[in-house]
């Protein structure tokens, strides 16, 4: 396989649509959660058509691009997909609750907590400039929190569990790369996803609405689009030129929950998302700095 060529310019354009296309699933996640397109759905629903309509996305691109195929890694792909469908099903559970640009916030805690599962995971060692992001990026979570008697947003608990689930996922992911190609690594997550939605869904499933289906689709189809900028991008440009693009989807989101639902963040989410979008650029300088070291 050609290794994709660095382009830097255009690593930065499919970032931002990534960015775009992730805020738009928790959009369309919470116009599904709540009953602005009918009776809510649960999340368990919400979650089951993001990897339906995704994998058969992927499936067909599997099917027009033809990719030979190895040998998967099947533990690191159920690790992985299993963390990931609790992630993001918990995400689109807090979207219904709380803002979107809180939700998004609160899941850019991720890469902290990842850092600190790679210490007993990966036998990883982090050095002071890493817990001082981590330090700085939950104080932010903290604020977020709203840990007063009067403001405490329980469903906010809902989106930090989901950042240590994906933080987890990153684990798996960072175990996978480098064994096998990435369009055959999206392609098992969303089936492993799809087969663990389908058990779950059984349960709670009830008939969309027919705008419904429109937004569950959109789901699927926008983070298959997502998935494929994300991946594309990475490959032709560093990682710490990506990852502070990639905090385009607070904008995003802000932008998306305003225009449909009219939610303008107030004083402490701005703070709190400022708070942990500081950690988050302190880890990626740090890691910028120790591969130029």
């Amino acid at each position: 396989m050609t290794p994709a060529r660095h382009n830097p310019p255009l690593a930065a354009l499919l970032i931002v649509a990534a960015s775009a296309f992730i805020a738009g699933t928790t959009l369309l996640a919470k116009a599904l959660g709540t009953d602005t397109l009918g009776p809510a759905l649960h999340p368990m629903q919400i979650s089951h058509g993001r990897f339906l309509f995704a994998f058969l996305a992927i499936l067909g691109a599997v099917g027009v691009l033809r990719p030979r195929l190895s040998r998967p890694h099947w533990g690191l792909h159920i690790g992985r997909t299993s963390f990931g469908w609790a992630g993001i099903t918990l995400m689109f559970a807090s979207v219904a609750f709380i803002p979107i640009a809180d939700a998004t916030a609160l899941s850019f805690l991720n890469p902290v907590f990842a850092m600190v599962l790679a210490i007993p995971l990966l036998k990883e060692g982090v050095g002071p400039w890493r817990w001082l992001a981590a330090a700085v990026a939950l104080t932010g979570a903290l604020i977020l929190l709203r840990p007063t008697p009067a403001s405490f947003q329980p469903a906010a608990l809902l989106a930090l569990t989901a950042a240590m689930m994906i933080g987890m996922e990153l684990i798996f992911i960072k175990k996978l790369s480098g064994r096998e190609r990435p369009i055959q690594i999206l392609l098992i997550n969303n089936a492993m996803g799809l087969t663990i939605a389908s058990i779950a869904v059984s349960f709670v499933f009830q008939m969309p609405t027919p705008q419904q289906w429109a937004a569950v689709v959109g789901i699927g189809l926008l983070m298959a689009c997502a998935q494929a900028c994300f991946v594309n991008g990475m490959a032709r440009a560093d990682a710490s030129f990506v990852a502070p693009i990639s905090y385009a989807t607070l904008i995003f989101a802000a932008l998306y929950d305003f225009a449909v639902f009219g939610v303008i963040p107030d004083a402490i989410s701005q703070l709190g998302s400022a708070i942990i979008l500081t950690g988050g650029f302190i880890l990626v300088w740090r890691e910028a700095r120790v591969r130029t070291a």
